[in-house]
């Protein structure tokens, strides 16, 4: 497994890319309680899957990508 320590608060340090995927978005270091629920009330987004899948997240990837 790659290191992703730096990515992910300590509880899930451990987790395979299987169950992170499945983790709440939370999870993820620096993002709050507060910012998975605004992201959860404004997107639908729960996980660290749902957040990838957003299109709208897939859309700025796609801009970003394109623009290089």
């Amino acid at each position: 497994m790659a290191d992703i320590t730096k990515f992910f608060d300590k509880q899930y340090e451990q987790q395979e890319f299987s169950a992170l995927a499945d983790a709440p978005v939370d999870a993820i270091a620096g993002v709050s309680a507060s910012d998975a629920e605004a992201l959860k009330s404004a997107f639908g987004i729960k996980t660290i899957r749902d957040l990838a899948d957003n299109k709208y997240v897939r859309i700025a990837q796609a801009v970003v990508a394109l623009s290089k």
